[in-house]
């Protein structure tokens, strides 16, 4: 069991046998009484996203998720293959699972799954990734006295804002959290 207190952000926990992991946490302590603990939580079984409200001094089950290095081979309409490049079995994640992450998977790299007694419960992405950009329109030529962005289109198929002097073959570093342009990289 863990205090609710210490569900900061990544930390899983499972409540009604379902498993969650932290993406944002609040702690509120207004005047006389208890304090408050909300939370942002992704349903790892599903990918739904939850906000969730504790009174301090609870008690959450707490877990350990298992995480094997595999490579992200490709998608299709309803499923991501990974294999494992050790034993090369290969898994299949619904994209229902994979969410939004799958838009930060390049194929041919390896991204870490995580496994909670041997079933998948989805793929752990950094907190910035590198892409490449495939696809951008022309940035106009002017003076432009606001940071102008135009649409751009990378490997995976992730449309990102970005700033005009982008353009295809370029690669850039975006946030996974935000999904936003965070500056070129080298």
């Amino acid at each position: 069991m863990i205090d609710v207190n210490k569900l900061k952000v990544g930390v899983t926990f499972t409540e009604e046998e379902v498993p969650f992991r932290v993406m944002k946490y609040d702690f509120t302590k207004m005047g006389r009484g208890n304090a408050t603990i909300k939370i942002k939580a992704k349903n790892l079984l599903n990918g739904a996203i939850v906000t969730k409200g504790f009174i301090s001094g609870n008690m959450v089950e707490d877990i350990s998720l298992d995480k094997k290095h595999l490579q992200y081979l490709y998608k299709d309409d309803e499923k991501g293959y990974f294999m494992d490049p050790v034993s090369f079995d290969q898994f299949e994640i619904p994209l229902m699972v994979l969410g939004d992450d799958v838009k930060y998977l390049i194929e041919g790299e390896k991204a870490w799954v995580l496994f909670w007694d041997e079933k998948i419960l989805g793929v752990e992405v950094p907190s910035s990734v590198i892409m490449k950009i495939t696809e951008s329109e022309p940035g106009a030529r002017g003076n432009t006295v606001s940071n102008v962005l135009k649409p751009a289109k990378t490997a995976s198929g992730l449309t990102v804002m970005v700033p005009l002097f982008i353009n295809p073959g370029d690669t850039i570093k975006i946030n996974t959290e935000s999904g936003e342009y965070t500056g070129r990289a080298n």
